[in-house]
C-alpha cells in the first residue's frame, strides 16, 4: 500500500458510515430505546475538523447513511437477524427523509449521502459510482460500528483496490475490547490512524 502522505487530497474522500439521528441523537430510534454509548457520541465532535481540513485541499465528504425502506404501509423492511437484535424497530425509523434517517448536526452537510441496507456502504449503493463520476482514488474512513459498517466497508474498499485511512478513534463500537481486536483485524487491509494524526497530516498539507 503506498503511503497516504503521497495521495493527492483532491482526489480523496472522508467517509462516515452511520452517524445519523437515529443512532445517536437521544430523540433517534437509539436513544429512545436507551441504546448508546459515550464512545460513539463523541465521534462527531471529533470528525468535524477532518471534514473541513479535506475540503480544504479540495477533497469531499460522504455520508453513508443505514437505510430501512418503508414498505406500502409504512412498516420498514428489516433483516430478520436486524428485527431480533433490535427489536424496537419500527415504522419511521431510519426512514428515508426523516429526522432519524439524517446525518448529525455536526457534521452537516456532506456533498453526497449515500443510502445503504447492508453494514458495507459499497453494498447495493451508488458509493463507487460517484467515487468515479467526481474522480476519488482513495477514502479516509470513520464511523459506527467498527465490527460491522466500518469493517465490511474497508473490506470492499480493499477488495476493490480502493485504498484507506481508517480512523482509529474515529469509529468506535458499543463494547471496547471489540473495537480493539476489530482494529488488530484490520492492520493487513487498511492504514490506521488518530483523528488527531488525520488532522495534522491534512492540514499539513497545505
Amino acid at each position: 500500500m503506498s503511503s497516504p502522505r503521497d495521495w493527492d487530497l483532491a482526489r480523496t474522500a472522508l467517509l462516515t458510515i452511520d452517524l445519523q439521528n437515529d443512532f445517536l441523537h437521544s430523540e433517534g430510534a437509539y436513544g429512545c430505546a436507551g441504546q448508546g454509548s459515550d464512545s460513539i457520541a463523541a465521534l462527531p465532535d471529533r470528525i468535524a475538523p477532518l471534514i473541513k481540513a479535506l475540503r480544504d485541499q479540495g477533497g469531499r465528504y460522504f455520508s453513508a447513511q443505514f437505510t430501512l425502506v418503508p414498505d406500502r404501509d409504512g412498516t420498514p423492511l428489516i433483516a430478520p437477524h436486524l428485527k431480533e437484535l433490535r427489536p424496537f424497530l419500527g415504522k419511521g425509523d431510519f426512514a428515508p427523509g426523516s429526522f432519524g434517517h439524517g446525518l448529525v448536526d455536526a457534521l452537516q452537510p456532506a456533498d453526497f449521502v449515500i443510502e445503504k441496507v447492508a453494514y458495507s456502504a459499497f453494498y447495493q449503493t451508488r458509493l463507487e459510482y460517484i467515487m468515479r463520476a467526481v474522480g476519488v482514488d482513495h477514502l479516509i474512513v470513520g464511523g459506527i460500528v467498527t465490527n460491522g459498517g466500518v469493517a465490511s466497508t474497508l473490506r470492499d474498499a480493499h477488495l476493490r483496490n480502493i485504498e484507506t485511512v481508517m480512523l482509529t478513534d474515529g469509529c468506535a463500537a458499543f463494547r471496547q475490547e471489540i473495537h480493539n481486536a476489530t482494529l488488530l483485524s484490520l492492520g493487513s487491509v487498511t492504514h490506521q490512524m488518530t483523528c488527531r494524526d488525520a488532522q495534522d497530516w491534512l492540514e499539513g498539507a497545505a
